[in-house]
């Protein structure tokens, strides 16, 4: 019985007409797509309205700590639930504005640099990278830095606003359960109904 050969049966390969090139772009090529430059322009105005972001961000956080009470008081009894809740509702509202009027602030930007065809573009290309979302959108290649920018804005706002919430939640929230406790302890010394051990037959006086 004749041994069979270890060595495989020739590959055949397609004529090279029949091979189709793939596509492939070499570093030198593509440089010119991705060369960038940061312009001492771009880091000013960046610097800048970082600067005016937090400066808004700043004044409203202040004047929802100085409303929220005021509204609180507004009520007869300001430490009941619904004052409480509402006035965190309020607050959440008041910093969603803030929030608002910084990605107006970023977009107005835009639009006087004629980055985007008209302003409501512009607005939603700030509100996507303010929020750190990201956009398909570009800003031209000679305002790229602010792409970051307007996102570690987002970012400081972002933390400036949990920090209040936070604030505004905990107080909320210790004053009901000092309310909680408070019922609790009437609860206790309220004294029980008396019982009596022979109680009178009918007919008795």
């Amino acid at each position: 019985m004749p041994a069979r050969s270890c060595v495989g049966a020739p590959r055949i390969l397609p004529p090279e007409s029949h091979v189709e090139a793939l596509p492939f772009q070499t570093m030198d090529s593509m440089s010119g797509e991705i060369t960038y430059i940061t312009r001492g322009e771009e880091v000013v105005w960046g610097i800048a309205l970082v600067a005016v972001s937090l400066v808004i961000h700043g004044l409203g956080m202040i004047l929802t700590l100085h409303i929220t009470p005021k509204y609180k008081r507004l009520f007869r009894r300001p430490e009941a639930f619904f004052a409480g809740i509402t006035s965190v509702v309020l607050a959440s509202w008041m910093i969603m504005v803030v929030h608002i009027l910084e990605v107006a602030m970023w977009s107005a930007f835009f639009q006087w640099k004629e980055c985007f065809p008209n302003y409501s573009t512009a607005i939603y290309f700030a509100g996507l990278e303010y929020t750190t979302v990201g956009s398909a959108l570009n800003l031209p290649r000679h305002w790229r830095l602010l792409e970051i920018m307007i996102a570690s804005a987002g970012l400081l706002g972002f933390a400036w606003s949990t920090g209040v919430m936070m604030t505004l939640a905990q107080e909320f929230q210790d004053q009901q359960l000092r309310v909680l406790k408070v019922l609790e302890r009437g609860a206790r010394r309220r004294p029980a109904p008396a019982v009596s051990d022979s109680p009178n037959e009918p007919g008795e006086h």
